[in-house]
């Protein structure tokens, strides 16, 4: 498995997200569903953007006590502002603490605590370091005594701390030096954890993937973007992204790079995509055998990649967006109009069409028909296909009903979604799915008489899997 998506699990969450007490990252649910059978090799290969590096766990090996054992020293205190004397005291190999809504003993109030590591950082390798804190307790960091990380909107008493990762600037640490070390975590409210992470000087990444993915039968690419690359009001200024809006809408450029070199070595590859918003994947489209869009799967998502990769699921998801080619297919970002975006407007080709997925098995369509063909606003027709599982697996499928306008004289979509069901059919089986049109939708609000109004007029009724791979159709008449 390669990519920096592959074992990081907060790529399994968006914003505005809990944290998960068990988390399975794509290369955890992978090893998992092969364990004792396959072996796994796993390589990061690329940071996820320009300027923006990856952090992980801080290492064991990297971590000493102040008694030179490996970890760090953790005392206990009984209030949060670390007054009086620890009531107890032990050794992290980490610092990966979680206590969910809890205390770190049941003698302690679980709103009012305090936790402080000490000991010494010793990386192995000399380079450009970045050291960061994440947790939903206040926290700080120093680093030979100088405050380098604290939380990103320091807290009060009685407030939630805000639960997003804080970092330092880049620094330069050299291999075998040891730096003290020093982490207070105070906890106020609600759930307390705490991770310290760095992000390690990446100059082998790619060369170190390449490496692993030569030894492999296969390789797994995880790719993508995170929640700290896209959301709400968030301080990024890099390429390709900016204050949590996208300029961009390729993968990053160094995942691009590492993408199109594992590939290069001719190993049946897939490409699983971690991401809240789509991707430009025109690369992958034409080179890369299979693509999964995982989206952010949540808390079990590694698991559900693994059923779906080894086929103990069919899967039968479906885009709820469209996936352009390039920002040169959209209007300008301040042009607020919808004309030429989604697919109710877009007249142009997309990489993937609104309501597109693939299955392990296919299906066929026959024989589209409406209940009535005349119809007044005040009505409801039954819209019927017939669908076959034409595969030798079970599989869902997904019938899409949309509608076109005829001769109409005001401003219409392109298409326009009007319902949908999932059926499931075993191998050779054959079903009528019938989908209710509610003729009443299909009026538009008159400027005008400021009513909602209907014409007589013609509406193309499509049936099929995507927005852009209809089956069948038929026509009705709509009487005002």
């Amino acid at each position: 498995m390669i990519g920096p998506n592959a074992d990081q699990w907060r790529m399994l969450l968006g914003n505005y997200n809990g944290i998960p007490s068990d988390p399975v990252t794509p290369l955890r649910g992978i090893r998992e569903a092969v364990s004792g059978r396959t072996r796994v090799l796993y390589a990061r290969g690329s940071d996820l953007a320009e300027n923006f590096p990856l952090y992980e766990l801080v290492p064991a090996f990297a971590l000493r006590s102040p008694d030179g054992a490996p970890g760090l020293h953790v005392d206990y205190f009984a209030h949060r502002d670390f007054s009086g004397a620890a009531l107890f005291n032990g050794v992290d190999t980490t610092l990966n603490s979680d206590w969910k809504e809890g205390a770190p003993r049941a003698d302690m109030d679980p709103d009012n605590f305090g936790v402080r590591w000490t000991g010494s950082l010793r990386p192995r390798q000399s380079g450009m370091y970045r050291l960061g804190l994440v947790g939903t307790v206040k926290f700080q960091l120093w680093l030979d005594d100088s405050l380098l990380v604290r939380s990103v909107y320091p807290t009060h008493d009685g407030e939630f701390p805000d639960p997003r990762q804080a970092q330092s600037e880049p620094i330069r640490l050299e291999a075998g030096h040891s730096y003290r070390l020093r982490v207070d975590g105070q906890e106020s409210y609600g759930e307390a954890q705490l991770q310290l992470l760095w992000a390690a000087p990446t100059d082998s990444l790619q060369s170190e993937a390449v490496r692993v993915a030569s030894q492999a039968d296969a390789v797994v690419m995880v790719l993508g973007l995170t929640a700290r690359l896209e959301g709400e009001e968030m301080p990024i200024q890099i390429p390709g992204f900016r204050g949590g809006d996208r300029t961009q809408i390729e993968l990053p450029a160094p995942q691009e790079r590492l993408l199109e070199r594992i590939s290069a070595l001719g190993k049946p590859t897939v490409l699983v995509l971690m991401n809240g918003s789509a991707l430009a994947v025109n690369w992958a489209q034409d080179h890369v055998p299979a693509i999964v869009e995982a989206w952010y799967p949540g808390q079990a998502g590694g698991t559900a990649l693994a059923d779906v990769l080894f086929g103990d699921y069919n899967p039968a998801g479906r885009l709820p967006v469209t996936f352009y080619k390039s920002v040169n297919d959209l209007p300008p970002f301040d042009d607020y109009r919808m004309a030429g975006r989604t697919y109710r407007f877009f007249a142009g080709t997309p990489l993937y069409p609104f309501g597109h997925g693939l299955s392990y098995t296919s299906f066929a369509y026959s024989n589209v028909r409406a209940n009535r063909t005349r119809a007044s606003t005040r009505d409801t027709i039954a819209i019927s296909v017939d669908v076959a599982n034409t595969g030798a697996r079970a599989g869902d499928e997904v019938v899409q009903l949309y509608v076109q306008h005829e001769g109409h004289s005001v401003v219409r979509p392109l298409k326009d979604l009007r319902g949908y069901a999932r059926v499931h059919l075993a191998p050779g089986e054959r079903r009528t799915v019938s989908l209710p049109l509610v003729i009443s939708s299909l009026a538009y609000w008159n400027e005008t008489t400021h009513q909602w109004s209907a014409e007589r007029e013609p509406v193309r009724v499509l049936v099929g899997a995507s927005s852009a791979d209809i089956r069948g159709q038929t026509t009705i008449t709509v009487m005002p």
